[in-house]
């Protein structure tokens, strides 16, 4: 089994999620434990093209087998936002907290609170790329409820739960969670091409 991957992240919260789904299937190093200090640019529209932009800036440099993934929240009477501008919603220094407030804000006046999680994996697989995606549905609350999770998780609600992501245990979350689904699948094609 190809069982080293490079997750091409900084965000130490996408790998604890992330290595709590793989178990210990994958060896899976972050971009700091392959010695790679850079932050990758996210300039595209799609999730799925800022998911491969980042996949392959990390081949190109190591010639590893790596995965990314790029994820967004999507607010239906927001057109799609905060969408691919989710981390930086409210500004360059991508704060959670200033994220959430003009979200709130922006939904202040919104009957319809309906949102969703959306995961893009992109696999890259001794230079050829494979995508898998992930969708949790919910709904946004007008305040922040749980201390767990980063992120929207204080205020988004997954269909079919009463609490937000950030009042769950990582267990509970990936029950639900767009980043479970999109990684499941990405596993399943592991497993499949053995």
């Amino acid at each position: 089994m190809m069982n080293k991957l490079i997750f091409a992240t900084n965000n130490q919260h996408k790998v604890d999620e992330i290595q709590a789904v793989l178990g210990n299937l994958f060896d899976v190093s972050t971009l700091k434990d392959a010695g790679i200090d850079i932050d990758i640019p996210e300039p595209h529209d799609t999730l799925e093209a800022n998911a491969t932009e980042k996949s392959t800036t990390i081949y190109t440099l190591t010639g590893q087998n790596c995965f990314s993934e790029d994820t967004g929240l999507e607010v239906l009477s927001l057109n799609g936002e905060p969408g691919v501008k989710s981390a930086r919603y409210a500004g360059e220094d991508r704060s959670f907290d200033a994220n959430i407030d003009k979200l709130i804000e922006k939904l202040q006046k919104k009957q319809n609170r309906q949102a969703r999680f959306r995961t893009v994996i992109s696999l890259i697989l001794n230079g050829k790329e494979v995508q898998f995606e992930g969708i949790c549905e919910g709904a946004i609350l007008k305040e922040r409820k749980g201390e767990n999770g980063f992120g929207y998780d204080p205020v988004f609600v997954p269909t079919g739960s009463e609490k937000t992501f950030a009042a769950m245990t990582m267990e509970e979350k990936n029950k639900f969670s767009h980043r479970k689904k999109a990684m499941t699948k990405m596993i399943k094609f592991l497993k499949d091409i053995q």
